[in-house]
Formats: C-alpha cells, sequence, structure tokens
C-alpha cells in the first residue's frame, strides 16, 4: 500500500535490473495494445546512466520475443550544447548506440533536439520541435531520471512550471554529476537543450525511474511540496506519473526510513536500533540517556507500549551496537562471544577480499584488511577489473620513459621499447577529446594499477600469489561506459571461488560509484554465490558475506552490524598504503561530485562513523570501518 505521505506513487524494486525490466515490460505493453489498434506509440526518452539496464532489456525483448518499434515515435528530451551529434558524450550517439542501432525503428521517426544548431536560430529550433511533436499528438509514454538536484530533463532548479523547451544553463552538481562521461568537469559543455516543464506535463503517461543514491531528492519529490527548486516536485501536478525506484533509491522515504510514522509497525530488533538510533542522534543524547518522554515527543508511542519500559528499550539498543563493535572481524580465537559480528571457528580462515578496483580494497577496508593478516588469517585479494581508464596519459608516457632507461642503465636492448614509446608519444600528442586509448596504451594503464595493487599487498604482508587480477570482460570497453555483467563475468568468479573455497568473502556493497563498476562487481559476486550455493558446493554454507562501502559513501549508523576500530597509528599506516597507488593521487579521472582525494575521504568517512558511535554514548575510537553482513 502506498503510503499517505507519498503525494506521486512509487513502485520499489530490489534492484535496478528488476525495475528497469517492469519499465521494459510497460513500455512493451504499450507499443502492442496501440499497434493492436493500427496506431503509433509516441515515446518520450531520457538519457544518462539511468536508463541503460532499461534500453538493454527492450534490445532483448526485440530479438528473442519479436516486439518490433516499426510504428514507434520517439522524442528525447534533452541534448548537450554545444556538441557534434557524433561525439561519443552526445545524446544522439548515446541513444543509437544504447537502442536504436539495435531495434528496428524507421530513422525518421527518430527526434534529438541538435546540439549543433547555430545558437542564433536556437529560438526558431525549439519551437519546430515542439510542433513535430504536437503533429504526432504528443507523447504517450515519458521516461524520466531524476538529477540529485531534482531536475527533470535538463530543467535545472527554478525551471517554471510553464517553462517549454529551450537552451539553459547546467547547474554546477549536474556539470559535477555528469563528469564521469567526460573524465574531468572542464570538459562538460555548460549549456544544454531541454524540453520544459510544461512539455513534460503534457504526456499522457510519466514513469520516472530513479536508482541507487538518489533517497534524498527521491523523498523530497514524492513528500514535500511543490516547488520549483525541485523540478521533479512538480510532477504531484501529474494525474498518471509513478516513480520507479530501487531499494536504495528509496531509502529515505518515511515508509522506509521511518515507518513508525505512517501507522502500524512491526518492532523487529533492526526496526529498534533504526528507530532508537535516529531518535538520540536527532536528540543528540547517548542512547542510555533516553527518557520516555523523547519516545512520546517523538511518534514513538507505540514501541513504548509494546516494549514497556524507555530503560529497557535503551539497553536492547546499546547492546546492539556496543557488540557489533570488534577488533577480530575474522572472529576472536577461542572464545565463546555468542553476540560477536564473526564465529571463532574456525581459526584461522580462509578470506577473499573483492576489490572493484584496484585500490578498493586499501581505501574501504585497509584497516580490516592489515588486521585480518596480522591476526594470521589466509588472506587472498581479488582485483576484479584492471581500473585502466582512470589513469592519466602522463603516467604511460612516464613509465615507459622508465622502462627504457632501466634497459639502457643494464645493457638490454631497448629498441622495441623505444618504438613502443614513441607510438605512444604520438599518440597521445594527438589524442582527440574523449578518443578511446589504443589497446597497448590501455594495458600500460593496466599494468601501472596492478604493479601498484601488488605494491600494497606488499605492504599489508601477502605474497604475490594471494593477488588475484581477474580483469572482468563488462569492464574492458576502452571507454567510460561499461557494459552490462555477462555470463563470462559470473563464470570467472564462481572458477576463482571454487579454488580458493574461503569462510569469509569481503566485497564492495557501494553503489554510489559514479560509473557502475562498483554495482555490477557486486551483482557478479551474488550472482556466483546463489550458482554456487544451488550447485551445493560444500563450502558454501559455512561461507559469510561482509559488505564494506568505498570512496563514496557509508552504511547508515543503524545498519552497521560489524565495525572495526582504528587507532591514529593505523589510521595513518592506512593513509600510507592508500598513498601506494600513486596513479590517484592528486589529479584523480573520474572523481565524481567530491574534489577530495581518496585518502582524505576515507579518513573523514572512518571518523565520522567513531564519532556516531561515540556520540550514541560508545567508545571513543578515532575511526571505524563498518560492514554489513549479506545472506544468501
Amino acid at each position: 500500500m502506498v503510503d499517505s505521505l507519498e503525494k506521486i506513487p512509487v513502485k520499489i524494486f530490489s534492484d535496478v535490473i528488476t525495475g528497469s525490466k517492469f519499465v521494459a515490460d510497460e513500455i512493451a505493453k504499450l507499443i502492442r495494445e496501440k499497434s493492436g489498434r493500427n496506431e503509433t506509440c509516441v515515446l518520450g526518452m531520457a538519457t544518462g546512466a539511468t536508463p541503460i539496464y532499461l534500453y538493454a532489456e527492450l534490445v532483448r525483448m526485440h530479438r528473442e520475443e519479436g516486439l518490433s518499434f516499426k510504428h514507434v515515435i520517439t522524442f528525447n528530451l534533452d541534448e548537450y550544447y554545444p556538441i557534434e551529434k557524433d561525439a561519443y558524450q552526445s545524446y544522439w550517439s548515446f541513444m543509437h548506440r544504447h537502442l536504436f542501432n539495435h531495434i528496428d525503428i524507421d530513422p525518421a521517426n527518430i527526434h534529438i533536439p541538435n546540439g549543433s544548431w547555430p545558437k542564433a536560430e536556437i529560438k526558431k529550433y525549439c519551437a519546430d520541435y515542439e510542433s513535430e511533436l504536437e503533429k504526432v499528438g504528443g507523447i504517450d509514454l515519458q521516461l524520466l531520471g531524476i538529477g540529485l538536484n531534482g531536475h527533470i530533463g535538463f530543467n535545472e532548479p527554478g525551471s517554471s512550471i510553464s517553462s517549454k523547451t529551450r537552451l539553459i544553463n547546467l547547474d554546477n552538481l549536474t556539470r559535477i554529476a555528469n563528469t564521469y562521461e567526460f573524465q574531468n568537469i572542464s570538459k562538460v559543455p555548460r549549456l544544454a537543450l531541454t524540453m520544459g516543464i510544461s512539455n513534460i506535463l503534457q504526456a499522457k503517461r510519466i514513469l520516472l525511474m530513479g536508482w541507487g543514491q538518489k533517497a534524498s531528492i527521491v523523498a523530497k519529490s514524492v513528500e514535500g511540496h511543490i516547488t520549483e527548486h525541485i523540478p521533479a516536485s512538480i510532477l504531484q501536478q501529474h494525474p498518471d506519473c509513478t516513480f520507479i525506484v530501487d531499494e536504495s533509491a528509496a531509502a529515505d522515504l518515511t515508509r522506509i526510513k521511518s515507518p513508525w510514522l505512517t501507522g502500524e509497525c512491526t518492532w523487529t530488533p533492526k526496526m529498534i536500533k533504526r528507530a532508537v538510533v535516529n531518535l538520540a542522534l536527532k536528540l543528540e543524547k547517548p542512547v542510555l540517556s533516553l527518557t520516555a518522554n523523547d519516545y512520546l515527543e517523538n511518534s514513538l508511542s507505540d514501541l513504548l507500549i509494546e516494549k514497556g519500559d524507555a530503560y529497557e528499550i535503551n539497553l536492547q539498543v546499546f547492546y546492539l551496537l556496543r557488540d557489533s563493535i570488534t577488533g577480530w572481524p575474522g572472529g576472536k580465537p577461542n572464545a565463546l562471544l555468542p553476540a560477536h559480528p564473526e564465529r571463532s571457528v574456525p581459526h584461522p580462515k580462509k578470506i577473499v577480499i573483492f576489490s572493484p578496483h584496484p585500490d578498493d580494497d586499501i581505501i574501504s577496508m585497509g584497516g580490516t584488511f592489515m588486521r585480518l593478516h596480522d591476526q594470521g588469517h589466509d588472506v587472498q585479494v581479488a582485483y576484479q577489473t584492471s581500473g585502466n581508464i582512470a589513469v592519466a596519459d602522463e603516467f604511460v608516457t612516464r613509465f615507459i620513459d622508465f622502462a627504457v632507461g632501466f634497459e639502457e642503465m643494464f645493457g638490454i636492448d631497448n629498441k622495441k621499447t623505444r618504438s613502443i614509446m614513441k607510438e605512444a608519444r604520438e599518440y597521445i600528442s594527438n589524442k582527440q577529446k574523449n578518443q578511446a586509448d589504443t589497446d597497448e596504451i590501455r594495458s600500460i594503464k593496466g599494468l601501472i594499477r596492478r604493479c601498484e595493487a601488488k605494491a600494497t599487498c606488499r605492504y599489508v604482508g601477502l605474497a604475490e600469489d594471494h593477488c588475484h587480477f581477474m580483469n572482468l570482460p563488462f569492464y574492458e570497453t576502452g571507454a567510460i561506459e561499461k557494459k552490462p555483467m555477462s555470463e563470462e563475468d559470473v563464470l570467472i568468479t564462481i572458477e576463482l571461488l571454487k579454488k580458493l573455497t574461503p569462510h569469509q568473502i569481503y566485497c564492495a556493497g557501494d553503489l554510489a560509484d559514479p560509473h557502475g563498476t562498483h554495482k555490477v562487481c557486486l551483482e557478479v559476486i551474488f550472482e556466483s554465490l546463489r550458482r554456487l550455493k544451488a550447485a551445493g558446493e560444500p563450502w558454501i554454507k559455512d561461507c559469510w558475506v561482509w559488505l564494506y562501502k568505498g570512496a563514496w559513501q557509508e552504511w547508515d549508523i543503524s545498519e552497521i552490524e560489524m565495525a572495526i576500530p582504528m587507532s591514529p597509528d593505523q589510521v595513518m599506516k592506512k593513509r600510507f598504503g592508500i598513498f601506494i597507488h600513486q596513479s590517484q593521487k592528486d589529479m584523480v579521472p573520474f572523481q565524481g561530485k567530491d574534489s577530495r582525494e581518496f585518502w582524505q575521504r576515507a579518513e573523514d568517512r572512518n571518523a565520522n562513523t567513531a564519532n556516531l558511535y561515540a556520540a550514541l554514548g560508545l567508545t571513543k575510537y578515532a575511526a571505524m570501518e563498518a560492514f554489513v553482513r549479506w545472506h544468501y
């Protein structure tokens, strides 16, 4: 049942793939219904990262289920300006790359704003674009994404409800969020063409998709007041609009975050912990200092009625928080601790740390990584991707130059190396904006990151045969945009897991990575574990999975099931481990919206977790790394 606080219906799906399939089914149903009546179907198309899985599913339905687009007309919402249509980042290229090149749509039925139109003629062009839309009777189904600032299309905060198709200045938050498409913000266009909010509201039906790190703006859009400062909130005025979101994007909805405010609530231990932690942080009180009046005055009277005594509730939550803190992430040997996050036996454990990029292990769980090794566990690290696009060109020429000098120093024939250096320098000096690297340059960039990862493992104390470079194929496109998870990715992961048969797995549950690599890597691991469980692998029943979050965000304090404290010396040792990844320091490609270096993000995040525990009345540590267990 949709909660009364939601002024727009919201459908929540477990993940982006399931949600995208739902939207694809709705589109297919509409196309077939209209085709059955010999009518054309007019679709309003969205771009960016949000609809990629949707378009992949539509292509699959066309190929495998005969879904035809012969009588479909499309109008895209927006386009960067100025930009040539065949530029890799243009939405013309995006739509053809992901959808139009793979279906049977008539090219004459495709309408995308022209980012190369002369500026003096933009107003006329925009009016003509709207005229073309009116000729076909308007949009039957409009697809939308949502920006972190609530923009729809490129209608930035402040856009009028009556706005039409026009040229608009892009908000800086939007440009930062779209940096992943352009490598750095200086290359992101400052202007864009967009259909207006009034055009969007004229669509007969609207489906807005929101995945991942959109929880705050989704909640404001569907539960808050209508305001032009949050353009998506204006969709509350549309008679047939639905938000399609995954669990991450739904996290701030009242029915998810604070269900006790919406009516009846089942008071599970997790729900009690969330309510009490949120109350304590809101009132800036330690958990054990909360009073019955605090509960009564903050809509938690039902919890008091069910549990009877405020102090007993406080104690229950305090113990849950206390028992999540441990200096023994692999379990404390020779100790019977029923409330400990991990099992004491077996000891030592076989442990696999999955690292999506070649530095996520040390950035996200460096303190835990070192502690696991120091406590005698057999720790193996599996680097899932090469990370080869996140290396600046300057590093390539620097390292080839070193190779040439090394060979000269020791009398090694360096004719081949000099040839490679000459070709690389020529290519890089003439490299066009956003041009993909050659296979050789990508290989060198991958080698640079691989050497940094191996050096980090040696720094922790691991032998080199405990480092595994998986090079999952989905990543190896040579471009920012990656492929979806493939069967080959899963089979590579299954093979490694069967070889290592771990008792404990750590993997990145951080889905805020701006170009989605972490998300695909996590899906690959989950699918591999499901298959291994279904196949009855004997070791799988004793294997526990712990999720960490990376450089982009941290677990909510109420979700944390294992917190590993760190001393100031351990924080510094982790920092030096991160510094080993020199190619990722100072000028980092694809930093997302956060301009801090990765070591700064990690330290701030770990310190904040420790401070939250202290604010709730627990021991004050310098820093903490946090984990949540995944059950399969």
